[in-house]
C-alpha cells in the first residue's frame, strides 16, 4: 500500500517540464480585414510577425484570425517552420546583395564594425533577430512591410560566403581574395 501511494505521489512531484523558446518574436505589422456580407461585415486580423534566435537563425511568418492574439500566434508558429541559417561575417553581412519582391526592392551593405544597423522598420527587425549589427539598408521600392520583409528575406538567403563559393568551384580560399 505504502508503495503506491509513493508512485502516485510521484506523479505529482514532478516539475512540469519547461521548454525554454530559443526563438525572439517580434510583430511586424497588424491589419484589420473588413469582408462584406448579407448581415453586415466581418472583421479578421491578420499578423506579420518575425522570430529569431540572434545567431543566425531567423524567420517570418503570416496569421488570420478573428482575434489579434490568435493571429499573433498562428503568425508566430507559421515563422518557426520557415526559419533559414543567415550567413554571418563577424556581425555583418559577407557582400552587398539586392532582395526583390514584387515591387518592394531591399539593398542590403555590409558596415564597419561599430556602425549599428542602419535600416528603418521591418527590415530593422529582421536583422536584429538575425544576430547581425553592423549593416546599411536602403528601400529602393515599395515600403509595404510584407513585401520588404520578403524582399528581405529573399536577400539574405541569396547571401554566399567565401568558403561557400570556394566550395562550389572546387577553389583553395586562398585564390578568392
Amino acid at each position: 500500500m505504502a508503495e503506491q501511494d509513493r508512485k502516485q505521489n510521484k506523479k505529482f512531484d514532478r516539475k512540469p517540464k519547461q521548454r525554454r523558446d530559443e526563438f525572439q518574436e517580434e510583430v511586424i505589422g497588424i491589419n484589420r480585414v473588413v469582408k462584406v456580407v448579407k448581415g453586415g461585415r466581418r472583421f479578421r486580423f491578420s499578423a506579420l510577425v518575425v522570430v529569431g534566435d540572434k545567431k543566425g537563425r531567423v524567420g517570418f511568418g503570416t496569421g488570420k484570425a478573428n482575434e489579434v492574439p490568435d493571429a499573433i500566434k498562428k503568425a508566430i508558429q507559421n515563422a518557426k517552420t520557415n526559419v533559414i541559417t543567415v550567413p554571418m561575417v563577424g556581425k555583418t553581412l559577407p557582400h552587398d546583395i539586392i532582395g526583390k519582391h514584387d515591387s518592394g526592392n531591399i539593398l542590403l551593405k555590409p558596415a564597419p564594425e561599430g556602425t549599428g544597423i542602419i535600416a528603418g522598420g521591418p527590415v530593422r527587425s529582421i536583422l536584429e533577430l538575425a544576430g547581425y549589427s553592423d549593416v546599411v539598408s536602403k528601400s529602393l521600392g515599395s515600403n509595404n512591410k510584407a513585401n520588404m520583409v520578403r524582399a528581405t528575406f529573399q536577400g539574405l538567403e541569396s547571401l554566399v560566403t567565401k568558403e561557400q563559393v570556394a566550395k562550389l568551384r572546387d577553389l583553395d580560399i586562398k585564390h578568392l581574395s
